[in-house]
């Protein structure tokens, strides 16, 4: 899109404070644990200029015993659309946007805010996930829908279609405009491993960012950089091994990648020109290893990427 108006020293902060997609409760509680770990003041001291937008309401898991295979998918849809909502009035200002979730189907809100704001066509997604999230409800029996955004966001067939109508166009998004980075085949479902295949994908492996994180983050931006004027990162933890740096609320041990290795690719992937925002989802404050100060480290990391003065 040319012309467009962006300033990327103004990040405006928005928290969904969610659990509803989720497996279980924990991850509502991250908003306010980033907050009360100084991620403002050290995005601040780093020189950038905070609108903080505040917190959405706050939703907390609870099972969906009459829709099992889509748990909560009501709730789920109406908090994409308040976060689109809110992303959409802070991309239109021109400031880049940083979501603090709240669970994966955050960043479907995230990607039809901005979407929203000026376009979804000038929109390039690079996914820094362990997990594709490219189920669907017949696919996986637990019903928590945040395994399934991506799916919803290109409109795959047995996804649910108020979820795929939540943003401003159905599919949200082309399989073109999304980069799978940090993406593990071993942790990826059969149904996943066929959507990849069938629509092509693009992927940066786990095992790509494990051997050289920055190259990793380079070859993800530049796969989607000639076609987009506005890059977005969706940030999972649970990317980050859970045995190194205990974040998520996914406690997968010894299957992720190292934490060091993750902020350096997160570093570069915010550092592109095209850069408009950024998710984090699955983050639970009650999984953090007691006494580690990994919240105020991760903090710190982020702010210090976004900022540009190191992860």
């Amino acid at each position: 899109m040319t012309g467009e108006v962006r300033d990327p020293a103004t990040v405006a902060v928005i928290g969904v404070p969610t659990s509803a997609g989720a497996f279980a409760p924990g991850q509502e509680d991250a908003p306010r644990a980033l907050r009360e770990a100084g991620l403002l003041d050290v995005l601040r001291s780093g020189g950038m200029a905070v609108e903080d937008r505040g917190d959405l309401p706050r939703w907390r898991w609870r099972p969906d015993r009459a829709r099992p295979r889509a748990q909560n998918l009501g709730r789920v849809v109406e908090i994409v659309r308040e976060t689109a909502a809110a992303v959409a009035a802070a991309a239109g200002s021109g400031a880049a946007t940083l979501v603090l979730g709240g669970d994966c189907t955050v960043g479907i809100g995230t990607v039809a805010g901005h979407a929203a704001a000026r376009g979804a066509d000038s929109l390039g997604v690079v996914y820094l996930d362990a997990h594709a999230d490219c189920n669907i409800p017949s696919s996986v029996p637990e019903g928590a829908l945040d395994w399934m955004g991506m799916a919803h966001m290109l409109g795959e067939d047995g996804a649910e279609p108020a979820l795929v109508a939540a943003g401003p166009r159905t599919p949200l998004l082309g399989a073109g405009q999304v980069v799978l980075c940090g993406w593990d085949p071993v942790q990826a479902t059969a149904f996943e491993r066929e959507v990849i295949e069938r629509r092509a994908l693009r992927v940066v492996t786990a095992g790509e960012v494990a051997r050289d994180p920055a190259a990793a983050a380079l070859r993800a931006r530049g796969l989607l950089e000639p076609g987009a004027s506005r890059l977005l990162v969706h940030f999972d933890v649970d990317v980050i091994d859970f045995t190194d740096v205990p974040l998520s609320e996914n406690p997968g041990r010894n299957e992720g990648l190292a934490y060091d290795g993750v902020m350096r690719a997160l570093e570069v992937l915010v550092a592109s020109p095209c850069f408009a925002g950024l998710t984090i989802t699955e983050l639970n404050p009650a999984h953090v290893e007691e006494g580690s100060q990994a919240l105020e480290r991760f903090a710190a990391a982020v702010a210090g990427a976004l900022a540009g003065t190191g992860a």
